[in-house]
């Protein structure tokens, strides 16, 4: 079913499910967590057209889809993105460490932009993270919140059912089985 919505506003449900990828390229995801406090969701999309003029007009043209980079804002970056994602280690003391050589997990990000007829759920399939930045400022008159950014890569993994490299998928409330567990676990598609 088409997307109803004439205008789309407002972020929420932001959660991370962590990628295991194999040698295969297809990917199985852990439980999902919340990211909670989402302020804003910004990503490009990355990708090249690329033209082939013949006969003095663009004979042949392509597109490559690269994914999309950007970067997704929070109120507070939870602790456990930070060991899950990020590989930071949780000492014994429960202080959290910044290893230097950690690599980056794969993460599903899945998100809810509300609409005026309702509301659309995504997945980003297959993202990195880059450290954010270190930042602050004094109090002054009157409490300013201060948000916290992740830089987001998105690129594709690879769907054996579809035979596909896959990028992201949403729904809407039509398909209503899918919608309702959107948030319960990565959606994949099992059947084409």
């Amino acid at each position: 079913m088409a997307d109803t919505n004439k205008i789309r506003y407002g972020i929420k449900n932001c959660y991370y499910a962590v990628a295991t990828i194999s040698t295969s390229g297809t990917a199985t995801y852990g439980s999902p967590k919340a990211l909670a406090g989402a302020v804003s969701l910004s990503l490009d999309a990355q990708g090249d057209t690329n033209k082939f003029y013949a006969d003095n007009i663009v004979y042949y043209s392509s597109v490559s889809n690269s994914g999309y980079e950007g970067d997704l804002e929070l109120a507070k970056i939870p602790d456990d993105f930070y060991t899950d994602v990020l590989g930071y280690i949780a000492d014994a003391n429960g202080v959290l460490v910044e290893d230097a050589n950690a690599t980056p997990t794969h993460f599903a990000l899945m998100f809810q932009f509300e609409g005026d007829a309702h509301a659309k759920r995504s997945v980003m399939y297959n993202c990195v993270a880059g450290r954010p930045s270190v930042s602050g400022s004094t109090k002054e008159e009157s409490i300013e919140p201060q948000t916290e950014s992740i830089s987001i890569t998105a690129t594709t993994i690879y769907n054996s059912v579809l035979d596909k490299d896959l990028v992201k998928a949403s729904c809407t409330p039509a398909q209503t089985a899918q919608y309702n567990n959107w948030l319960t676990a990565v959606y994949q598609t099992t059947t084409t």
